[in-house]
């Protein structure tokens, strides 16, 4: 069926579910269905699979759907609104951009290290030694050579600009937004972290409790547990939202590594201090990264400010 047909479909169609597999484009047809009138529930590819019979068809792959939607345990995915997707895709872009800037640089450094060039870690002094580098007519770099090392060098100059601009934009989105305003007053959370925040827990109603917030991201334990006996593990590395948990770990790490120099100053510092001697601070930034995410849900919830409960002088 192309998609004028099923367009089509879903405007004649009477009100019904509409179920998908999460996956390409599911926001643009889970909005496009729920503006028709029909409600949505977009599934995990992995709980879909559960319910596959055979092959890998799409006949298959449809009954697989349709089943797993009539389970009432099977929780659908949660669906982001435009101005979430939009915040996302900006967030998404800055990191690509990230990433290529870190791997344009180590590839440089790396080159030039067999040439007998040892560069030290920074962007700033890349850009102080390439220049110089390139400059120097004694050395044994071939002409061809220094050309693809000038290309490298300023697209990596490029990219820095680029990370810049695109961070200043989210900077001013960020003054206007009331609710990342609020979520930065949170430990360790900076104007990134309070934008995955935000659109992680955009729609509230998906969770029941910020216990099933922080679970869903991957911040609670892993159980296996059977015969009664309880066996409770380590936080997943598969499941969950890589990028947040990534995000809340590193500013909680930074929390617990400032609080070793400085006098507590909450009732949470004296409990993460306490947290950080008996078990150590990768265990200790992971809980106050669980709690985080409980706090920014209820915060969410209630539609109020942070709050810290300070130490009487």
């Amino acid at each position: 069926m192309s998609r004028a047909k099923l367009k089509e479909l879903l405007i004649k169609e009477k009100q019904s579910l509409v179920a998908m597999e999460s996956c390409g484009g599911t926001h643009y047809w889970a909005q496009f269905a729920k503006q028709a009138g029909h409600q949505i529930k977009a599934i995990n590819a992995r709980q879909v699979k559960a319910f596959r019979q055979g092959q890998k068809t799409d006949a298959n792959d449809a009954l697989a759907i349709s089943v797993a939607a009539r389970q009432p345990h099977i929780k659908g995915s949660r669906l982001l609104s435009v101005q979430e997707q939009c915040l996302q895709g900006i967030e998404c872009m800055r990191d690509l951009l990230v990433k290529e800037k870190v791997s344009l640089g180590n590839q440089l450094r790396a080159l030039l290290l067999e040439f007998g060039y040892p560069i030290a870690q920074g962007d700033t002094k890349l850009t102080q030694a390439i220049p110089e580098i390139l400059e120097d007519a004694e050395n044994s770099l071939t002409g061809a050579f220094r050309f693809t090392i000038n290309r490298v060098y300023q697209r990596f100059t490029e990219a820095i600009e680029e990370v810049k601009l695109i961070e200043k934009q989210l900077h001013e989105v960020i003054k206007e937004d009331q609710t990342c305003i609020r979520l930065q007053a949170l430990e360790g959370v900076g104007p990134v972290c309070a934008i995955l925040i935000k659109i992680a827990l955009g729609n509230i109603t998906h969770f029941k409790n910020g216990r099933e917030a922080a679970a869903c991201f991957g911040l609670t334990p892993v159980q296996h547990s059977s015969g009664g006996k309880q066996n409770i593990g380590s936080i997943s590395k598969v499941v969950g939202n890589k990028k947040l948990r990534s995000a809340l770990y590193k500013g909680a790490l930074a929390v617990v590594s400032q609080l070793e120099k400085r006098e507590v100053r909450s009732q949470k510092d004296i409990w993460l201090k306490a947290l950080s001697v008996r078990r150590g601070k990768k265990v200790a930034a992971i809980a106050l990264a669980n709690k985080t995410i409980r706090t920014a849900f209820a915060m969410q919830k209630h539609n109020k400010d942070y709050q810290p409960q300070l130490l009487v002088a």
